[in-house]
C-alpha cells in the first residue's frame, strides 16, 4: 500500500503522463515529456512545476522579526516589506538544519518560511522549541493550506502578463505581491531554483485553477509541465544546493560556500560563536564545483581524487551531465587546499580516473538580467 503524499495537482499530472516517483515522503512527477527536453524548455521559454511537497511556515506576532533574527543566519531586519531572502537554520555547533526562503509578507511582522519537504516537521519542531524564549511569536504550519507552484523561464514575463494582474509585470527580483489569479488569492515572488526569470505562486486556494491558467497562458509560449530531473539539472548548473546531498546538519554554511547568507553583524544567533571561529580560521574542507575534462558523467558518491597524488580526498555529492556545456559537472568536498579555481582533480568513475577540474560556480552564465 502506497501511503506516500499526493499533492493537490496528482490528477493532472496523471493526465499529463507524467512518471511519478518516491521523493520525500511524497510521490512526485520526474518527468512528461523527458528530462533533458523539460530542462531545455526552461531554459528557453517555460516550465511549471508542481513544488507543493516544500514547506510552509507562517512565522507572525509582534517578536516575529526577532525570532527569525534569532533562528536564521541572514539579517531579516533588513528585509522590507514584500521581499525575500535566502537563509540557513542552523544547528548550535553551526551545522545546517535547512536551507529555506524567508518572505516578509507585507508590512507587519509576519513572514512565509518555505523548507525542503525532508526537514519540515525537523524544521517545525525546532521552531516551535526555540519560540518559548519569545513572548508572542505565533507559528503556524501551513503547508496543507497552501500549495506551491513555480513558472520558471524566459518566457515568465510575458506569460504573466497575459494574466491582468499589473503587480506581477512590476516584480523585480526576490519581490512579492499578493494578487488574485481567476479568484484564486496567490502570493507571488520573484524566486525560484532554476537560475531563469521565474514567479513561485503560493496558492491560498484551489492550485487547479492556478495551475490551468498559468498553462493556457503559457501555451503560445511553448509552455511545458516539469518534474524534478529537470529542476534537480537546472539547479546543479547553478551550483544551488540540494538539502541531504551537498548539505546536512554535518555540513557549515562557510564550508557550502554560502557564506554570504550568513550576517555576522547580528549581535546573536544559533550557531553564531563556532561559524565566527571557523570564518576567522578558515574552513579545513570547501564545497566546489568541477567539470570533467573527459567524457563522463559524475554521480552522487563516486570518489574525488587528487589530480596529482591520486589519492581519494571526497565525494561527489550532486553530479550529471549538462547539456548546455556539453560535459559531466558536479559539486563535492575537497580540502582547502585542493578548493582554488583550476586545481586538478579527478573522478573515479567504474574504476577509472577521469581528469577534472575546479571551476568557479556557477557552471551555467545566463547573459542579461533575469
Amino acid at each position: 500500500m502506497n501511503d506516500r503524499q499526493q499533492t493537490p495537482l496528482m490528477t493532472y499530472h496523471r493526465a499529463a503522463g507524467a512518471r511519478l516517483v518516491a521523493f520525500a515522503g511524497w510521490d512526485m512527477p520526474l518527468q512528461y515529456s523527458g528530462v533533458v527536453d523539460e530542462y531545455q524548455t526552461v531554459r528557453t521559454c517555460a516550465g511549471l512545476f508542481d513544488v507543493s511537497h516544500m514547506g510552509r511556515i507562517l512565522v507572525g506576532g509582534p517578536s516575529a522579526g526577532r525570532f527569525l533574527q534569532f533562528v536564521t543566519t541572514n539579517n531579516v531586519a533588513a528585509l522590507a516589506p514584500w521581499q525575500a531572502h535566502y537563509s540557513l537554520v542552523c544547528n548550535p555547533d553551526g551545522g545546517i538544519k535547512d536551507d529555506i526562503f524567508v518572505y516578509r509578507v507585507g508590512d507587519s511582522d509576519e513572514y512565509l518560511l518555505c523548507v525542503n519537504a525532508s526537514n519540515r516537521e525537523k524544521i517545525l519542531s525546532w521552531l516551535l522549541d526555540q519560540a518559548s524564549e519569545f513572548s508572542h511569536c505565533i507559528i503556524r504550519d501551513q503547508s496543507q493550506e497552501i500549495t506551491q507552484i513555480a513558472l520558471q523561464g524566459p518566457a515568465s514575463r510575458e506569460i504573466v502578463a497575459t494574466l491582468g494582474v499589473p503587480a506581477l509585470e512590476k516584480l523585480k527580483r526576490r519581490e512579492s505581491a499578493r494578487v488574485t489569479i481567476g479568484d484564486v488569492s496567490c502570493l507571488v515572488a520573484r524566486t525560484g531554483y532554476t537560475g531563469e526569470l521565474g514567479y513561485e505562486f503560493y496558492v491560498f486556494g484551489s492550485p487547479a485553477t492556478v495551475w490551468t491558467t498559468l498553462l493556457e497562458s503559457g501555451r503560445p509560449f511553448g509552455i511545458k509541465p516539469a518534474g524534478l530531473g529537470a529542476r534537480d539539472l537546472l539547479r546543479l548548473e547553478m551550483g544551488y544546493l540540494l538539502y541531504g546531498n551537498d548539505i546536512d546538519e554535518n555540513t557549515t554554511p562557510l564550508e557550502a560556500g554560502v557564506e554570504w547568507a550568513v550576517d555576522f553583524d547580528k549581535e546573536t544567533f544559533i550557531g553564531r560563536e563556532i561559524l565566527w571561529a571557523q570564518q576567522q580560521a578558515g574552513p579545513s574542507r570547501r564545497l566546489v564545483g568541477f567539470e570533467l575534462v573527459e567524457k563522463g558523467v559524475p554521480r552522487q558518491g563516486f570518489p574525488i581524487l587528487d589530480g596529482v597524488t591520486g589519492h581519494a580526498i571526497g565525494r561527489v555529492t550532486s553530479g550529471n551531465f549538462s547539456p548546455i556545456l556539453q560535459k559531466g559537472i558536479g559539486l563535492g568536498y575537497v580540502p582547502a587546499a585542493s578548493a582554488s579555481p583550476g586545481a586538478p582533480l579527478a573522478i573515479e568513475i567504474r574504476g577509472k580516473a577521469v581528469p577534472a577540474i575546479v571551476v568557479k560556480l556557477p557552471f551555467y552564465r545566463k547573459r542579461g538580467k533575469i
